[in-house]
């Protein structure tokens, strides 16, 4: 018979875990917020019982009951990897024998490929001037994201201190691990954030962050993409726009220009060059409806 856990007894592997990938793995704050949504809907289907008593045929049924309630490849596949590291760390630090999420792999899902705005958007979008002191904040905010790349882990955990060779056109972030990278800053950015800088005293002493609310506390990730939402809207856009878009619209333009995957790899901060080679993808499709548009023989001959 299968040990069930009392409700109050639930959190004590779930933060045992957490708090390992956050002081040992450095893991983002957005990264454990990711990874407790997993492990709870874990605690869910798993009926409040222990993680070492369920069996590989339970996490497989398990993925079926996701699948069918409409949850899609990619994220039950974020799934399976939270749930995976779970028991690597129960192993590795609690004796158990072995990982019932070893082998199981989610189901396939289309391939999509990242949503970007075309430069044009992106003009539209961060030309219009600020017209009151938090406008000035969010317009420095979304030219950093646009001009950088950065992740929206990274913006919101930009320190002052890290803006000290801003003028210098650089600005140091600290990627995923706690690992620390210089990126460049466009002219149009740099401004942007002196102009944020001149103004930011004007707001309630408080956090240390570069970026800080009305009252000077941090910047949540949850504020940030509303603010993003609202500029958008705010200048007659049409689109939706994600503070990721903005991540996925610098890696596209540059590797438009550039050619150059291996650098965009570098600014984005990507571990392995196979996650950015989406970018070529969007690269070619820039390309054919440029061909399609400029080449006599590609457009169709009227009726």
């Amino acid at each position: 018979m299968h040990e069930r856990l009392a409700p109050a007894e639930a959190p004590v592997w779930l933060d045992g875990y957490l708090g390992w990938l956050a002081t040992q793995r450095r893991a983002a704050a957005l990264t454990l917020e990711n990874y407790r949504r997993d492990l709870l809907r874990l605690q869910a289907l798993a009926d409040g019982r222990e993680p070492a008593c369920l069996t590989a045929a339970e996490i497989r049924r398990f993925v079926g009951r996701l699948h069918a309630e409409g949850l899609g490849g990619r994220s039950i596949a974020r799934c399976l990897s939270a749930w995976r590291g779970l028991y690597r760390w129960l192993i590795r630090h609690h004796g158990l024998k072995h990982n019932p999420v070893d082998g199981i792999r989610a189901p396939k899902s289309p391939a999509t490929l990242p949503r970007v705005l075309s430069p044009d958007q992106a003009k539209a979008l961060l030309d219009p001037p600020a017209d009151s002191l938090l406008e000035i904040r969010d317009l420095a905010m979304f030219e950093l994201f646009y001009s950088s790349g950065l992740r929206l882990s990274e913006l919101a955990g930009l320190a002052l201190d890290d803006a000290h060779d801003l003028q210098g056109g650089m600005v140091t972030v600290r990627g995923k691990r706690g690992k620390t990278r210089a990126v460049p800053v466009g002219g149009k950015a740099v401004e942007a954030v002196c102009q944020w800088l001149e103004v930011r005293g004007q707001l309630p002493a408080g956090s240390p962050t570069l970026f800080v609310t009305r009252t000077g506390g941090v910047m949540s990730p949850g504020a940030i993409r509303s603010r993003l939402a609202l500029r958008a809207s705010t200048v007659g856009l049409g689109v939706h726009v994600h503070p990721h878009m903005l991540r996925h619209s610098f890696a596209s333009h540059v590797l438009q220009s550039s050619g150059d995957l291996r650098a965009v790899q570098e600014l984005l901060g990507h571990a392995s060059i196979r996650t950015t080679q989406i970018y070529t993808h969007l690269d070619f499709q820039h390309l054919a409806r440029i061909y399609d548009a400029a080449h006599p023989r590609a457009r169709k001959a009227p009726k």
